[in-house]
């Protein structure tokens, strides 16, 4: 089962170590499940603690090093898909366009936008819903 990993649960997994965000993305790099992120993925990750954590860019390269060598990441198309502009925040469509070019089964996400978007595939799910099925 393909599992792509939005942003803000790497986010939170990287500064909650302990958190449902970073269990979730522990399950998500185990077996039986093939987790995905994008290259989009990992720029916004960057971006969001250059601006809000720079004092936690340290620890943000070893989650990076991490990351890199258990997740496969996926480029983010450029052309944009049926329906997408169904999702309110346009700087979360990559993500959605990524996971579904990417085959992912799941996307694990924390974004209200995406949450609220009604598609059934990939099935869109909280770090919650994602650790409790």
């Amino acid at each position: 089962m393909r599992v792509f990993i939005d942003t803000n649960v790497l986010l939170s997994a990287a500064l909650f170590p302990d958190g449902a965000a970073a269990r979730a993305y522990y399950k998500a790099v185990t077996v039986p499940y093939d987790p995905l992120v994008s290259d989009y993925v990992i720029e916004e990750l960057k971006c969001v603690f250059l601006r809000k954590f720079p004092q936690s860019l340290q620890a943000l390269d070893a989650f990076i090093s991490l990351l890199r060598a258990s997740v496969q990441i996926v480029q983010t198309p450029t052309d944009p898909v049926d329906d997408e502009n169904k999702i309110r925040d346009i700087k979360d469509r990559p993500v959605f366009r990524a996971a579904l070019a990417a085959g992912a089964d799941i996307l694990i996400t924390g974004d209200k936008d995406l949450l609220e978007y009604s598609v059934a595939r990939p099935e869109i799910m909280t770090p919650h819903d994602f650790l409790s099925q």
